[in-house]
């Protein structure tokens, strides 16, 4: 595995810096940014610093304990949530934490992020998991990706914001990615019930996935249910993501996660909640006729 070239990582965080501010993924001294430099040292953003500001000798090194051993400031107080994907996955090179403001919202209303409607976040990120919440800083948050951090590449941290990883400039895409999708679901939202794509379109994309070599739950289950309950449902065993704006397409009986799905109509949403609202618009229709 070959590490970042130090000098080289320090301007690459410069420039993610840089673009997360401009995007608005940071505001103020919002977020931090990580890359491995060696098994055991990590170069990482200070605190108090604007992410769209950053020199080259701004940044930090630690170890994996996240005890500073280079640098003139203060290293972030988040670093422990680096650390814990850096543990855990010791071919990770960059890690990248931010407020992405559509994701973010997601993850302030604790709504799942639907699966199986664009074939890029299908390919590209899989299914997104959302962490339950924590006080910043701490062990125990940076104990929350840990459920996720083997079969995700991106993830929401409850009323918090985004964490990606892989090499740097692989996770800023990313989050640039998942932002992107929550916004086009929140136009869509707007426009009615969201469509998705059938088991068979998904299927395709999944053969396409693992030809570009990248890896997906969904590739080692059998009569895996590819739209329908969550992979990390196990990870969810105190807090649970609720899919209120955007509820799952039809699910088979040989679920992902081993449960049937509820029925759904076709549309997404609850048949009996689509026959009431039938009922209300039929009503209301012929009300106004009447006037």
């Amino acid at each position: 595995m070959a590490f970042a070239n130090e000098w080289q990582a320090r301007k690459d965080i410069c420039e993610v810096g840089r673009r997360l501010y401009d995007r608005g993924f940071a505001a103020a001294n919002d977020g931090n940014i990580s890359v491995r430099l060696a098994p055991e040292r990590i170069l990482c953003t200070p605190t108090g610093v604007s992410k769209g500001f950053l020199k080259p000798d701004d940044l930090c090194i630690v170890d994996l304990e996240g005890k500073q051993i280079a640098g003139t400031k203060k290293r972030t107080s988040e670093i422990l949530l680096h650390l814990s994907v850096f543990k855990a996955r010791p071919e990770i090179i960059g890690v990248l934490h931010c407020h992405p403001p559509h994701a973010t919202a997601f993850a302030m209303v604790h709504e799942t992020i639907p699966k199986c409607v664009l074939p890029e976040v299908e390919v590209f990120l899989g299914e997104v998991p959302i962490a339950r919440y924590e006080t910043p800083g701490t062990q125990t948050f940076a104990d929350t990706v840990l459920p996720y951090v083997h079969s995700a590449n991106t993830m929401l941290l409850v009323n918090h914001g985004s964490v990606a990883w892989g090499d740097l400039m692989d996770a800023y895409f990313k989050t640039e990615i998942i932002d992107a999708y929550c916004r086009m679901l929140i136009l869509a939202k707007q426009l009615g019930p969201l469509k998705y794509m059938s088991e068979k379109q998904v299927g395709e994309l999944m053969e396409f996935k693992k030809r570009l070599g990248i890896d997906d739950p969904r590739l080692h289950m059998e009569d895996c249910d590819l739209c329908g309950n969550s992979l990390f449902r196990e990870g969810y065993d105190e807090f649970k993501t609720e899919a209120n704006a955007f509820p799952p397409p039809a699910t088979s009986p040989n679920a992902c996660a081993g449960k049937p799905g509820q029925a759904k109509s076709a549309a997404g949403g609850d048949a009996s909640m689509d026959l009431l609202i039938k009922t209300i618009t039929d009503q209301v229709l012929a009300t106004l006729s009447q006037k």
